[in-house]
């Protein structure tokens, strides 16, 4: 039997057998395309192709890509575990023809490796084609229908429509017809799938390949024209293809799944035993989630609570939940599940097994974290939910005449609400004495169905308070027979981001095309000036603000991009047309964006494109600095530093990094030292084009996470110090840094620390402030030789003024103590006292409290003091009184006192304080206490 290894290595030998190049897979996580998160088809990193962005280098490649589908149309996270076929990351093998073979070959290629290379069972498969479409004027897809009869029987040419045969990248773009190849995995298959092909929710006839021929461009009145080049664009899912050439009725029955349930079990001390009980869909749903969560976290995304970091954090809480509760596992597992993935995939995505400590370590606190407060928020839906059934009962029996009272006594309170009360026997049997008809128990029911319903605010709660995503609520909802109220969720989090959506929103216009043919060229390593042509442009809103993107056909903008932000400056278009601010330029894909607050009044005209230097050569500092400060932190802390993450601008760098520990003093210390002396080598700063595996070879440091060319940017700051792989713009050489501080250093996350330094003008501008700094203190001290000392000699001083407060006010306590002891008053049997006492401080009523405890029996004691105008209390009580009488302080403090002073506050039920707004209400606060003895 072939392994999933040997499947994969069978597809890249046949399609390189065929002229294609094998491409590595792009990141999982998508950088610079503001219409994804992650990378959900193998198409996206050939997105700029189909655009007509980009030129491809090869006409026919192939690869496998990981991809993830957990949100948007393609959002599959709920069937996961529970089905058989259904995963979060996933790999598309995939081949691909940009301009150069079509239908012919691509089919035919099709059934040589399915039927000749993987062996595949020909009375088992069934193909689709696109069907046409009338309205849109397109008809049946002939070419692909005539191709396949060479192949294969004509009654296994199925016809399909528009929904599953014509793929479309978006409302507008490349677009095409598709044939779907479909394999009847039944056991009893016997020349009888036909009507089973796209109509299977059994997932055994299901489809395991793709062929989309882009041969159309959609226009933005819907029309189609055209493409004067036709693509190739295929997918097949591996975990599908591998399941049915190892002849298995589920994916997770293979050996892409089989190691990690094996140590699943191992950990656990359980069994999987392949059946639909929560157990094994926890197998499946760990098995499946780690994949997702190990390489995100490897590509650089790490858990957050935003954007794709969420997306990865609810994955993983969903497996968390899972492994908790259905296979009675209460402290971290994932993460001993990272080291069997990336050995099994080492060989084909390498970058998770390099950093397979580092991906450990982040899920490990991700769950540590979660875990602290799952039972918590299990315990809070236990409290909603019974709450829920119990209204939903009382309900329905009021409805129907059953006294509830009587019921809930011989169910017991807490078997009332463990179940909607139709389904116990105790409902039957009282509904059949009084015979009611099941017209009036079914409308009862349904009446009240809202009941079981968790509320918005309920669910945003758990969402907000415990962690706990929507599809995590809903999924323990479904499993106690409730439902979610996502619209009412839906509107919470609305009211909770609307102000942020508010500023970073933009409403965004069609493009305006001046020449479809142009392609953006960047020249802004070489020159800061160039002149260039409008290309195409549109109007956006932001803020309420419109403004422009525009494009040119050659530009020295550098766009954000590998951490350094996107350049400023100016389009000018020649005398009368005026000059046009540039604010910001980001990349959309390989598109480069300028950003403008307004248009020229001729877009035709020629432009000249100038990049505000002095902001570029700040920048350019700081981004060479980011790379010495990475060979420094390699050679001072150890080989295992990664970066994780940067940010370069005129102002300052700001740069992440793989780090278990604080960097302390001294190794800061060094790796300045470092960095300084590279400085001041004067070394000049080298970068070269070249294959990239040439690159590799020389040492380059790769980013994790970014997706490289066949030819890369490789920037040498001496051959045995730094090497890395940037398409950044840095300086001549690296004595225009002039002197490099860290400013400070920080934690981030699991396993990745911060630094934040300066270089260049901004680095002498903080010593200069240092410096301004010093001065001062040294002034106020009145110019000691030693300022060292003089601080030292100032904090002593201080220290010992500070006790002798101590020590007065001790004694200043223990005469306020004596006094009130002469106000103690007997009521009902209870000592009391309560008064106004002038004190410095919230800690010094305390103080007396503690100390009139051991001078009382039998005490209820309030204390109020106006400090500073603001008013303080502290309620103290006997603990036999505390129990007599059940009281509470700190129930007194928080239901009786924090209205009277506007206030809030805690403590134990023997001894609790308050703070509050209003101080003229201190006696009525006393009263408050009095009258509860």
């Amino acid at each position: 039997m072939m392994t999933s290894a040997e499947i994969r290595q069978k597809f890249m030998d046949f399609f390189r057998s065929k002229g294609h190049v094998i491409v590595p897979s792009a990141p999982i996580v998508v950088k610079n395309d503001p219409t994804l998160l992650f990378t959900n088809a193998g198409m996206n990193q050939f997105k700029d192709f189909f655009l007509g962005n980009k030129k491809s280098p090869n006409p026919r490649v192939a690869d496998t890509q990981k991809c993830l589908r957990v949100s948007g149309k393609h959002n599959d996270l709920e069937e996961v575990g529970v089905d058989t076929y259904h995963h979060t990351m996933f790999e598309m093998l995939g081949n691909w023809s940009f301009g150069d073979y079509f239908k012919k070959e691509a089919i035919a290629w099709s059934w040589e490796l399915l039927t000749e290379v993987y062996k595949l069972d020909k009375d088992r498969l069934y193909v689709t084609i696109f069907e046409g479409d009338e309205k849109e004027g397109l008809p049946k897809d002939e070419e692909a229908y005539n191709e396949w009869k060479k192949w294969i029987a004509e009654d296994r040419i199925l016809m399909g429509n528009k929904k599953d045969n014509f793929w479309e990248m978006g409302d507008t773009g490349p677009c095409g017809p598709c044939t779907e190849i479909h394999y009847d995995t039944r056991p009893e298959a016997n020349n009888n799938g036909h009507d089973l092909v796209n109509n299977d929710d059994t997932g055994m006839v299901m489809e395991i390949w793709n062929n989309v021929f882009i041969q159309f461009n959609r226009l933005k009145d819907g029309t189609l024209e055209q493409l004067p080049a036709k693509h190739v664009d295929t997918g097949m899912g591996l975990e599908r293809l591998v399941r049915v050439i190892q002849g298995k009725q589920s994916n997770y029955d293979t050996d892409v799944f089989t190691g990690t349930i094996a140590e699943i079990e191992k950990i656990t001390s359980k069994k999987y035993t392949n059946t639909d009980s929560k157990q094994d869909v926890a197998f499946r749903v760990l098995s499946d989630h780690i994949r997702a969560i190990s390489f995100c976290i490897a590509d650089g995304q790490l858990p957050s609570n935003t954007g794709a970091g969420y997306v990865i954090r609810r994955i993983l809480r969903r497996a968390v939940r899972y492994y908790y509760s259905y296979l009675d596992y209460k402290q971290p597992l994932l993460f001993q599940l990272v080291a069997i993935i990336a050995k099994q995939f080492e060989n084909v995505f390498p970058e998770l097994d390099k950093q397979k400590d580092f991906v450990a370590k982040v899920i490990k606190e991700e769950e540590e974290s979660f875990l602290r407060t799952l039972e918590k928020g299990l315990k809070r839906f236990e409290q909603i939910r019974n709450n829920s059934i119990k209204v939903f009962n009382q309900n329905v029996l009021s409805m129907l005449g059953i006294p509830s009272v009587e019921i809930e006594k011989e169910l017991g309170a807490q078997n009332f609400v463990s179940k909607p009360i139709q389904q116990t026997e105790i409902f039957q049997q009282n509904v059949k004495k009084l015979n009611v008809p099941s017209e009036r128990i079914a409308l009862a029911i349904q009446i009240n169905l809202v009941n079981l319903v968790i509320r918005g605010f309920q669910s945003f709660e758990l969402n907000d308070t415990y962690g706990f995503p929507l599809d995590l609520t809903k999924l323990i909802a479904e499993e106690n027979g409730m439902f979610i109220d996502e619209a009412g969720f839906e509107s919470e989090m609305r009211q909770q981001k609307n102000r942020s959506r508010a500023a970073t929103a933009i409403d965004t216009e069609d493009w305006v095309v001046l020449d479809e043919h142009a392609l953006t060229e960047f020249v802004g390593y070489d020159v800061l000036e160039t002149k260039s042509k409008i290309v195409k442009y549109r109007k956006v809103k932001t803020k309420g603000k419109e403004a422009y993107q525009i494009v040119l056909n050659a530009t020295p903008f550098y766009a954000e991009s590998g951490g350094q932000v996107g350049d400023t400056g100016s389009l000018s278009f020649g005398e009368g047309w005026g000059e046009v601010k540039i604010y910001d330029t980001k990349k959309e894909n390989d598109l480069i964006i300028h950003f403008a607050e307004s248009l020229p009044q001729n877009v035709d005209a020629d432009v000249i494109a100038k990049v505000d230097v002095s902001k570029r050569k700040a920048t350019a500092i700081h981004h060479s600095a980011t790379h010495l400060l990475h060979a420094a932190l390699r050679k001072i802390l150890g080989t295992h530093v990664a970066q994780k993450g940067s940010l370069v601008n005129e102002e300052h760098l700001r740069f992440d990094f793989s780090h278990f520990a604080k960097v302390t003093d001294e190794e800061i210390k060094k790796i300045e030292e470092l960095v300084n002396e590279k400085i001041r080598e004067n070394i000049p700063v080298v970068i070269n084009e070249m294959p990239k595996d040439e690159a590799l070879k020389l040492g380059a440091m790769a980013l994790f996470g970014e997706k490289y060319g066949d030819i890369v940017r490789v920037v040498v700051i001496d051959p045995n110090y730094s090497v890395e792989l940037c398409g950044g713009t840095h300086v001549g050489a690296t004595g225009e840094l002039g002197f490099f501080k860290i400013k400070q250093e920080t934690a981030v996350a699991a396993g990745v620390r911060r630094i934040e330094a300066v270089s260049g003008k901004a680095a002498e501008e903080l010593v200069n402030e240092q410096f301004d700094t010093i001065r001062a203190i040294r002034e106020s001290l009145k110019n000691p030789k030693e300022i060292n000392k003089s601080i030292d000699n100032l904090l002593t001083e201080n220290s010992d003024l500070k006790k002798h407060i101590e020590h007065l006010e001790a004694r200043q306590l223990v005469g306020i103590r004596n006094e009130l002891l002469q106000k103690d008053e007997i009521i009902n049997q209870i000592n009391f006292i309560g008064t106004l006492v002038e004190v410095s401080s919230a800690d010094a009523l305390k103080k007396l409290c503690f100390d009139l405890k051991n001078h009382l029996r039998d005490f209820v004691v309030v204390l109020c003091a106006n400090i500073g105008g603001k008013p303080f209390v502290a309620v103290s009580i006997a603990e036999n009184v505390a129990v007599a009488k059940n009281l509470d302080a700190s129930k007194i403090i928080k239901e009786q006192i924090a209205p009277i002073i506007k206030g809030g506050g805690g403590g134990q039920k023997t001894l609790a304080t308050a703070g509050g707004q209003d101080a003229s209400n201190l006696n009525a606060v006393i009263e408050k206490v009095k009258e509860l003895l």
